[in-house]
């Protein structure tokens, strides 16, 4: 058994490094990597330390913190919020009603496929503004969500080889 054992910490092991160590950043920056890797300046990537808001705000910053996010098993986070700020943007009364349905029923329901970590009150209160759909029935969930990742997922982001690997590139293009 002890056997066994090691040889699947061993697998788990290179499976976890591996999926932190970005050297070709294939998987993290949209479009085409080299391209985007000779665009993004250090200043740019050094900014988004700078705040949450900021990351979240920079194409780049966006697919990073996504990629990190991967590895933690936690990218339902972001797609949610990323799903809200998409929602806000509908002008159709026509698809409000269906889009709010699709992002509740997969983000925030109960034992929804991609739930989203809220509280009860939260949860309840969302329920409640999906009787009558707005623009605005998701901010509390958002704001919770967007809080949570700000105070846990971004400080572990910044100290992630992910980010650390990115910031060193952008530093050995300027050498």
């Amino acid at each position: 058994i002890d056997h066994r054992n090691r040889g699947m910490r061993t697998r788990l092991g290179c499976l976890s490094h591996k999926s932190d160590s970005y050297n070709d950043f294939t998987a993290i920056l949209p479009d085409k990597p080299n391209r985007a890797l000779k665009r993004l300046s250090t200043e740019e990537a050094t900014r988004w330390a700078d705040s949450f808001d900021v990351l979240l705000s920079h194409k780049y910053g966006l697919a990073a913190f996504r990629a990190f996010l991967k590895t933690e098993f936690s990218e339902e986070n972001l797609e949610f919020w990323l799903a809200c700020e998409d929602f806000k943007k509908t002008r159709s009364a026509a698809k409000l009603a269906s889009k709010a349905q699709r992002i509740f029923e997969e983000f925030i329901d109960v034992q929804a496929p991609r739930e989203v970590n809220i509280d009860f009150q939260t949860r309840e209160l969302t329920r409640r503004n999906m009787q009558e759909p707005s623009l605005s029935c998701f901010d509390q969930a958002q704001g919770k969500v967007h809080s949570l990742m700000e105070k846990d997922s971004y400080p572990r982001f910044l100290r992630s080889k992910i980010y650390t690997d990115l910031l060193s590139q952008t530093q050995r293009r300027l050498s």
